[in-house]
């Protein structure tokens, strides 16, 4: 009798459900910060293993084609005591069981589906469909009916979230007493019951009062439940996180909320060694919560700045120096270039920088582990020196949301709408320096990911140059122009580089032109390379296998597109070659008078404006000289018996 009650229990329980699993609530859009979306799933019984199942996305835009744009893997999760199991971003509270990225649900006109299948089954670009479907939503964010994805996925109704920067909305399953089903909006619930009814849950927040301490700071770290617990509650965090672990703090990490309270705290002091290990992230978590209890917010990350960073031996672009680093070119790199003009001087430094025998081509995401070591800020080897804005940056800000306030990204400075430039799956993959690509001249699509045309650039400035032509864009008002000859050297050496790609006078909406050429030929000369580019130039170049001959041979610009075009190319003129003996030669800048030490004998000195023509010639034999020269950049050549050495000299 006993087993017949039960059976029918459980008929009555199950009979508004036709599916093990459904979309239980969708907020697809948090609207102005897409921080909270989320889907929350919901099985027959609680903690039902989601084994074998599949959610996938379909973008019903017109580029989207009504296919799929995201698959995610619910192996190994379950639903919790109310059956319910919350896919979403570290925004989401209480947080969800699946976390996914910031922004990757898109708003609509789109579909969800549940699947019994493989994520392997839904490859991107795949049209949707009802094969294996478990259950399905197509949805909107007021956006005009899909009818094509509705009839794809067997659905007759688009919902619309309705949502507002000021009243945040979900799409919310709801069954009546005679097991209808139907779908309304109202204030988001993720894993609690849409209805108010269910187990209740008490979500504990954890609150620290800053985000950034310096090593040998302590902090507090508060951990509060939303309701009184009605018994000791003992749980455990982690701080653990990639490089940072238990060797770099002291503090306890197991606490307890005393029966009939709801808040306790621990302190944290981070230890002050003495290792260079860059600025870490603390990641609390929490580790064995029982519901009910269960997280309101986690992964809580706390910035620990290392205080032992390095500094170079050589300056920003806002405060260069020259001399100091040496290229690392080998001694014949550009041998085959002399004695060439016109086309063939083109031809022949080509052949030089994209031969498919040598040169290498990285994955996009290789960039970055690129970008962190060549645009390393001189003065913090913690940071990143940044493009446009001029200014440091720690490694750790780079841009992975939709936030892009106070981060840094990949700055192409040959834009890639226009040379063309594009993606493919493999460049998602960070593989190393030792896995590359084969590349020749005609690979354009390499232009993608070539670390000479990209740069370490804040994340919001970036997207206010978009697409811009040098000389509509500028940079930020008040820049002082530090980036301006490296941007042009640069975009030069990808015309050259690869096939298909031109730096032209004027704005052209040619696809693989960029302009403006007389601007970028300006911001060449009065920006001459210094050791924050040499630098870079060598870093590339043990990755790539290649170097920008505009920062080693600064004076090839004015030999194909400048004052020298036609020209026959004698690389001496520019070489530095030789380590030049142990004279020195000051004040630079200087007011037109230069001072020497360290000269044993007469040596000659050749005085070149920075276009490359030589404008003076003197026999140095005291240990002064008056240029007599008007304010500007000059290069100064210096030879003794058989040495040579180019240095800049400014002019005030």
């Amino acid at each position: 009798m006993k087993r017949l009650l039960l059976l029918t229990i459980l008929l009555i329980n199950m009979s508004g459900w036709s599916q093990v699993l459904v979309i239980n609530e969708l907020d697809p859009d948090s609207p102005s910060i897409d921080t909270a979306e989320f889907i929350e799933l919901k099985s027959q019984m609680p903690n039902f293993s989601t084994d074998g199942y599949i959610l996938v996305f379909f973008n019903g835009s017109s580029s989207g084609a009504d296919s799929s744009y995201m698959a995610i893997d619910l192996n190994g999760y379950e639903t919790d005591n109310n059956g319910l199991l919350v896919v979403g971003s570290v925004g989401v509270s209480p947080f969800p069981q699946v976390v996914i990225s910031e922004n990757a649900i898109q708003n609509g006109a789109d579909a969800v589906g549940i699947y019994l299948a493989s994520v392997n089954d839904f490859p991107e670009g795949t049209l949707a469909t009802q094969t294996n479907l478990i259950d399905a939503m197509v949805y909107g964010t007021n956006d005009t009916d899909d009818t094509v994805l509705l009839g794809l996925m067997g659905e007759t109704v688009q919902y619309n979230d309705n949502g507002t920067n000021t009243n945040p909305r979900s799409i919310q399953r709801f069954v009546d007493a005679m097991d209808n089903e139907s779908y309304s909006t109202a204030t988001p619930t993720p894993r609690r019951e849409n209805d108010g009814s269910g187990n209740a849950i008490n979500p504990i927040a954890i609150a620290v009062n800053e985000t950034l301490y310096d090593e040998g700071a302590s902090f507090d770290i508060t951990f509060t439940s939303e309701t009184n617990v009605t018994s000791d509650l003992n749980f455990t965090i982690s701080l653990d996180n990639f490089g940072f672990n238990t060797a770099d703090y002291t503090g306890n990490i197991v606490l307890t909320i005393p029966n009939g309270q709801n808040t306790t705290s621990t302190t944290i002091t981070i230890i002050d060694d003495a290792i260079d290990e860059g600025d870490e992230v603390i990641q609390i978590q929490f580790v064995d919560l029982v519901e009910p209890e269960v997280a309101s917010n986690n992964f809580v990350e706390v910035r620990v700045v290392d205080n032992d960073f390095t500094m170079a031996a050589w300056g920003t672009p806002l405060n260069p120096t020259t001399g100091i680093v040496q290229s690392t070119q080998p001694a014949d790199y550009y041998n085959s270039l002399d004695g060439l003009a016109d086309i063939a001087l083109r031809q022949a430094l080509q052949v030089i920088i994209a031969d498919p025998m040598t040169v290498r081509a990285q994955t996009y995401a290789d960039v970055i582990d690129i970008l962190k070591e060549a645009d390393q800020n001189p003065e913090n080897s913690n940071q990143v020196w940044l493009l446009y804005t001029e200014e440091g940056r720690p490694k750790l800000d780079l841009q992975t949301s939709s936030n892009n306030t106070g981060k840094w990204n990949r700055e192409h400075t040959y834009p890639r709408s226009r040379g063309g430039f594009f993606d493919i799956e493999e460049d998602e993959i960070a593989d190393g320096i030792d896995i590359f690509w084969t590349t020749k001249a005609d690979s354009l699509r390499h232009g993608n990911s070539d670390a000479h045309a990209l740069r370490a650039a804040d994340a919001a400035e970036n997207s206010s140059r978009g697409n811009q032509h040098y000389g509509q864009y500028n940079g930020p008002t008040g820049n002082l122009g530090s980036f301006k000859g490296d941007v042009a050297r640069s975009v030069l050496y990808m015309e050259i580089r690869y096939n298909g790609l031109e730096v032209v006078n004027g704005f052209p909406n040619t696809t693989g032109q960029l302009g403006d050429l007389a601007t970028l030929l300006d911001w060449h000369r009065n920006d001459p390379p210094d050791d924050f580019e040499m630098n870079r130039n060598n870093v590339v170049y043990n990755w790539q296998f290649n170097r920008n001959p505009f920062i080693d041979q600064p004076l090839l610009v004015e030999y194909i597109w400048g004052n020298n075009a036609g020209d026959i190319w004698d690389q001496s003129l520019g070489t530095n070659d030789h380590k030049f003996s142990e004279a020195s030669m000051y004040p630079n800048p200087t007011n037109g008078k230069l001072y020497f030490s360290g000269l044993n004998d007469a040596i000659k000195m050749e005085v070149y404006s920075i276009e490359g023509k030589l404008l003076k010639e003197f026999k140095l034999v005291k240990n002064s000289i008056d240029l007599d020269l008007t304010s500007g950049i000059y290069l100064v050549k210096l030879f003794n018996n058989n040495q040579s050495v180019v240095t800049k000299v400014i002019v005030n």
